[in-house]
């Protein structure tokens, strides 16, 4: 008897400790809505040799989703202010956007939904796969360029804005 009382407070301690220990590095707050602070880079947004990224501005980007897999984003700094829509697609601990509408269309030569992608954009996961893997198999060939997306464990935003001028670059964390 007096074993398996023992038995019993071991096992009792052993799913104590392991309910108490839950992760840390969980998401606590893995919405992508809200504001990012950042620097909109020329170029790569890489730095020279001497240490300096040429034309780096101070930016932030306010993100709000507007619909279900879609996001507007008012990203600004310096001279720069734009507003624009992307869809957006869950892609484990990230998530990846892509451009929507016309836009898609100008980038892609054909408009989303033409693909053999069906169901949602969040929904239909198919064989075990993201919304992301879905929206590529679907929507897109090899090859196909895409711009940006959040990383939610560190609540980052990154985003390339395709100019005539040359390439723009926010990097941005979100507070």
């Amino acid at each position: 008897m007096k074993m398996s009382k023992r038995i019993g407070i071991v096992v009792g301690l052993i799913l104590f400790v392991l309910t108490a220990c839950e992760k840390t590095d969980e998401l606590q707050d893995s919405s992508i809505e809200g504001t990012y602070f950042g620097i909109l880079s020329e170029g790569s947004g890489l730095k020279s040799a001497s240490g300096a990224a040429g034309g780096d501005h101070g930016a932030t980007a306010d993100v709000r989703k507007t619909g279900e897999g879609q996001i507007e984003i008012h990203c600004y700094g310096g001279e720069f202010d734009t507003t624009f829509m992307l869809n957006y697609f869950e892609n484990h601990d990230s998530i990846m956007v892509c451009l929507e509408g016309e836009n898609f269309q100008a980038m892609y030569g054909h408009m989303m939904g033409n693909g053999h992608m069906s169901g949602g954009m969040m929904g239909n996961h198919s064989n075990n796969g993201t919304g992301w893997a879905n929206h590529m198999n679907g929507e897109h060939q090899q090859g196909d360029e895409h711009f940006g997306g959040f990383d939610r464990m560190g609540k980052t935003f990154g985003y390339t804005f395709k100019m005539e001028s040359g390439d723009l670059h926010f990097q941005g964390v979100k507070k």
